[in-house]
Order: structure tokens, then C-alpha cells, then sequence
């Protein structure tokens, strides 16, 4: 028997668009969301308030008049970042928000940062502008494994600057273990957003009968404990967790290499994997909360009035195991198990 289930429109609230080429053939598959806030680590990043609007144009045009997305801008934040240009981007609604990448730590980070007291003087205008500051999560210390360094981020990084900060409002994002949960749980000003994919695999997907290069990420899939802590968050209904997909589409040449890129492009079926998740959970009361509400109460904006449509089907819901942006080929991250709720815009 089919079953439905109507939502708000959902918002996506860490999206990577790229540029060019890419962005034309992957913009529409998140044509069902309302609102997307838009990583800026292109080549070169967007770090200016004049960037960010350029590249906010060239969305807009990648999406057409038929699509109703609203790319929510962000900037890239280098230790060259002045304050003045940022507060102005705000205030003139060109930015939703700042973006920290400790430099090296994932896809184009290269120009950020090192160190984190010549960026004190823009958290601080941030601050008191009521900026988001939004945080990649993990230390690059070579000494600290890869699956810790969310952990450690929280210590050295994460809490010294909220400390030092207070008035800064943080989004954590992309939350790989049970350790940044605990964090965002007990603290107040401070958000989380949670991926399709971590949501889904651990790090036995990557690794083992195999490596699987299209289920590699920064930050890397965790233990299972981990993977659970985050569908406990996700489903909760507490407010601080909401959906940010990083949905980070790269060339199968690039993915499938010796030394492959991270990211999982999931833009094309994040609701029909989000609905099976939270129905296995007995939470699908919950996905409203997840997908619509919360991450737009944090963000200062009103929901989005208008609705989509889940519908449970004995058929599973197509989508496309690949797409063609010019000449290169993505591959659309598999779950690894059939999705029967079908995305619908009601009529």
C-alpha cells in the first residue's frame, strides 16, 4: 500500500554547486529544495563580497527561470579577510554566512586558514554583526589521525574561539562522530548540520571487500557508534541538528584515482534516502523538523511556505546512477539499498 507524507519544502543547508560546466549539469538535481547555502571554495575561492554576488548570478542563470532554489552565499574566510567588506556583504543580503576551512584539511582548502588569530578581528565584527560563522571541523595536525580529528578540532580549535568569541554564532558542519553531537548538545548558540551520506555508511563501507572511492569523504565516514549517534541526532527533532547535504560532486577521473578526491554527490536523491532513514527510525514525524525547520530557525529565516510530497511506492524511485557535465562523468552515491519514497511536488 502506498503511503505519503507532505513536507515544507526542504533547504539544504551545505551545498557545493562548483562552477562552470559542473554547475550547469548538477544545479537542478537540488531544484527541490527551497534554499541552499553555497560553499565558496571554488578556484579561485569567493572571498569577496563582489565575488559572491557574481557567483551568486551565475547560479541563478545555471538554475532558470523554472527552478525556485535560492542560492544562500557564503564567503570564504583567509587570513586577509577584511571585516568592513564582510559586515557590508551581510547587510546588503549578498551573504548568509562566512566559511572557515582549516587550510589543507578537504577539496580547496588550500587558502585557508593557519592561523587563527589573524582571523580574530572579522569573528569579532561577526560577532556583532550576527554573522554565522560556518566551521569545517577538523585539526590538519599530521600528528592526529584522520578519525580523530573531529574530536580534537572541538578542543583546540572549536571551544577556544566560542570562548574567546561568545557572541559568535557557529555552525558546526558536516558532524562525523558522537563527540561533535555532545558538543552541539551542550552548548547553546551553535548549530550542526548533518549529511545524507554519514547518515547512511561508515567507514566499513569505504574499506572493506574493496576500497569504494564514491563513498570516500572529508570528513571521513567514522565507526558505526558514530554513525548511529548521528541518526539519534538527526531524528531527535533537536533543533540545533538540520540537514546540510555537502553534496560535492567530482569527476569519476578524479574520484577514481591514485590519489581520489573526497565527496559524495547525493543532490539527486537526499529526500528518497532522508525519508527511508527516518522511517526505519520511526521518526518520519521528525523529517519536517530536520529537513525545513530547524536549520531556518537557526539561520533567522521563516520556512518555506510552499510544499513537496514523499510518496512510499512498491517500485523503488529512479534516479540516475551518473551524470555528464561537458566531458567528464558523475557518479550519484548509492545507499546501497532500494529507495521505495518517490519525491513529488504536489499539484
Amino acid at each position: 500500500m502506498n503511503k505519503s507524507l507532505t513536507l515544507r519544502r526542504p533547504d539544504d543547508w551545505h551545498l557545493h554547486l562548483r562552477d562552470g560546466d559542473m554547475l550547469q549539469a548538477v544545479a537542478s538535481y537540488s531544484g527541490h529544495f527551497g534554499r541552499a547555502i553555497i560553499m565558496p571554495n571554488l578556484v579561485p575561492p569567493v572571498v569577496t563580497g563582489a565575488q559572491a554576488a557574481a557567483y551568486r548570478d551565475r547560479i541563478r542563470a545555471a538554475l532558470g527561470s523554472k527552478v525556485t532554489l535560492r542560492p544562500l552565499m557564503t564567503l570564504y574566510l583567509t587570513e586577509a579577510t577584511d571585516p568592513a567588506d564582510v559586515v557590508a556583504a551581510h547587510r546588503d543580503g549578498i551573504i548568509s554566512a562566512v566559511k572557515l576551512y582549516p587550510a589543507g584539511a578537504t577539496t580547496n582548502s588550500a587558502s585557508g586558514v593557519r592561523d587563527f588569530d589573524k582571523v580574530r578581528g572579522v569573528l569579532d565584527a561577526m560577532a556583532e554583526a550576527g554573522i554565522p560563522l560556518c566551521f569545517h571541523g577538523e585539526v590538519t595536525d599530521p600528528a592526529v589521525d584522520i578519525f580523530d580529528r573531529e574530536a580534537v578540532f572541538i578542543d583546540r580549535v572549536l571551544d577556544p574561539i566560542r570562548r574567546k568569541t561568545p557572541g559568535l554564532r557557529v555552525v558546526m558542519e558536516h558532524i562525523t562522530t558522537a563527540d561533535g553531537v555532545d558538543y552541539v548538545s551542550a552548548n547553546q548558540n551553535i548549530g550542526a548540520t548533518i549529511t545524507t551520506h554519514h547518515l547512511v555508511i561508515n567507514r566499513n563501507h569505504i574499506l572493506v571487500g574493496g576500497i569504494r572511492p564514491h563513498y570516500y569523504c572529508l570528513p571521513v565516514a567514522k565507526r558505526e557508534t558514530h554513525r548511529l549517534a548521528l541518526r539519534r541526532a538527526a531524528t531527535s527533532g533537536d533543533t540545533r541538528f538540520f540537514l546540510g547535504t555537502d553534496s560535492a560532486p567530482h569527476p569519476d577521473r578524479a574520484k577514481e584515482s591514485a590519489c581520489g578526491c573526497a565527496g559524495c554527490f547525493t543532490a539527486p536523491n537526499t529526500m528518497s534516502i532522508l525519508a527511508q532513514v527516518f522511517e526505519e527510525d520511526g521518526a518520519l514525524d521528525r523529517l519536517e523538523d530536520f529537513t525545513a525547520l530547524n536549520g531556518a530557525a537557526f539561520y533567522g529565516l521563516p520556512a518555506n511556505e510552499d510544499r513537496i510530497r514523499l510518496v512510499r511506492r512498491d517500485t523503488p524511485a529512479p534516479y540516475p546512477t551518473h551524470i555528464h557535465a561537458g566531458d567528464e562523468t558523475v557518479t550519484v552515491f548509492d545507499p546501497g539499498f532500494p529507495l521505495y519514497w518517490h519525491v513529488e511536488d504536489p499539484a
